[in-house]
């Protein structure tokens, strides 16, 4: 499981800039939270450094008196948060994960102002195209849609990677649940298209981040 933050790692966190997740801190903490991929140096000068969508997941995590910290498995049991891509065992779907997924979307929405060249928003930066499957899957449940459980495995989203550079592949057994997936992943900024497997003539959706 990962680690949580440390005392200092935590207070540098919760001093960022509230709307924009700007960071203060010496050279070696914020390196330290690039590494634990809680940050970003901004490409541009004056090069500095901001938090990702899990440092922002960090930052409403209210901090828990040190004799009581624990680490809280998600479904992925990484302890961080993680975008369900289908196939997981069945899980909570109540109101916290709720919010806990509008963050992490707010937060990649912001990480894509801030570092996309002309702050656009409406397709994917550098982070989702490194993290392509958990960038896809979390767009598709920011919108609602279901993914498959382990254990019903007939119905709901799998978001999977392929061969293909920059492409992932989503299958959803229901034909308009499917195109339903297609249309949240275009408007999220992603190119789509509808394939079919020749083996088994299952139809499924391969979707690329968009770059212009």
């Amino acid at each position: 499981m990962t680690r949580p933050p440390t005392a200092a790692q935590r207070r540098v966190i919760d001093a960022a800039d509230p709307e924009t997740g700007r960071l203060r801190g010496t050279e070696t903490q914020l390196a330290a939270l690039v590494k634990r991929g809680l940050a970003f140096r901004h490409p541009r000068p004056p090069r500095d450094h901001f938090l990702t969508p899990a440092g922002h997941r960090i930052r409403e995590v209210p901090e828990p008196e040190p004799a009581m910290v624990t680490e809280t498995p998600t479904s992925t049991g990484s302890g961080v948060f993680a975008a369900r891509i289908g196939g997981e065992p069945a899980a909570d779907t109540g109101p916290a994960r709720v919010r806990e997924v509008h963050s992490a979307w707010q937060g990649l929405l912001e990480l894509r102002r801030m570092t996309n060249p002309d702050g656009s928003t409406d397709r994917p930066c550098g982070w989702e195209r490194t993290h392509l499957v958990q960038a896809a899957a979390l767009a598709l449940e920011a919108a609602g849609h279901r993914p498959a459980d382990a254990d019903a495995p007939s119905a709901g989203y799998r978001v999977r990677a392929t061969p293909q550079p920059e492409a992932v592949a989503v299958r959803e057994p229901d034909p308009g649940a499917l195109r339903a997936c297609a249309a949240t992943l275009e408007k999220a900024g992603w190119q789509v298209g509808e394939h079919t497997e020749p083996r088994t003539g299952v139809r499924y959706v391969l979707a690329s981040p968009r770059r212009v």
